[in-house]
């Protein structure tokens, strides 16, 4: 495996595989981009060790989004999973940076997303307007340009947390989609930890993820931690 196909394996058993993945790396395939995906880079290291491996994905995060996600090596796995998401995961947590300065210590955002023709998703109060999405935050440092957010999903909607974050008018810096143009390279959203019940053993894993070095320099530079 070559430098560039390397992968950042956090846990692996025979029925799971959990990797963190970059920012700037596709989940899974689109019309335009077939083979640099994550899910692509799973499936030909399981088929080195094996060629009878089979790779499922369970959930998805935006391309520039990094972080922890989970992937079943049974189709029936991944379907048991999916539909008890609810009950298995316990916790999904995030970190975030967002532009300025984030009053409340801690709070809880509710609304109703839908995608539009476009692929945009909006938000709305009308819970006839889409799907329900609940994220809450906690508040870890600022300074008057930026915050830094702990978010926690209570659902998993598509870019749940980058319009919430929008709606409560604190975009995430180098979120190209729903934030502004900020000359930053990097979107700053990492999803640093999960944990759930092992729906073969029952045994709880944990798993947790440092953040990356693009977080750190931030907060040396701004927050001088």
């Amino acid at each position: 495996m070559n430098k560039k196909d390397k992968l950042d394996i956090i846990y692996e058993d025979k029925d799971l595989i959990v990797i963190n993945k970059p920012c700037g790396l596709l989940t899974v395939s689109t019309d335009k981009e077939k083979e640099n995906t994550l899910f692509h880079k799973v499936y030909m290291y399981l088929k080195r060790k094996n060629k009878s491996n089979k790779i499922f994905i369970v959930h998805r995060l935006d391309r520039d989004t990094s972080g922890i996600v989970l992937f079943a090596k049974d189709e029936k796995l991944k379907f048991l999973l999916q539909n008890n998401w609810d009950k298995i995961v316990k916790n999904r947590n995030y970190i975030a940076v967002v532009h300025g300065k984030v009053e409340k210590e801690s709070d809880i955002i509710i609304s109703w997303l839908k995608e539009t023709k476009t692929l945009l998703t909006y938000s709305s109060v009308n819970e006839k307007e889409g799907k329900k999405a609940i994220t809450s935050y906690r508040l870890i440092c600022k300074n008057n340009k930026y915050s830094f957010l702990d978010i926690s999903l209570k659902t998993g909607r598509k870019n749940q947390i980058r319009v919430h974050m929008k709606d409560i008018h604190h975009p995430i810096l180098g979120d190209k989609k729903y934030g502004k143009k900020d000359g930053f390279h990097h979107m700053y959203l990492h999803a640093y930890k999960l944990s759930l019940i092992h729906p073969i053993t029952g045994n709880l894993l944990e798993f947790e993820t440092d953040i990356p070095n693009y977080f750190t320099k931030l907060l040396k530079d701004e927050f001088n931690e």
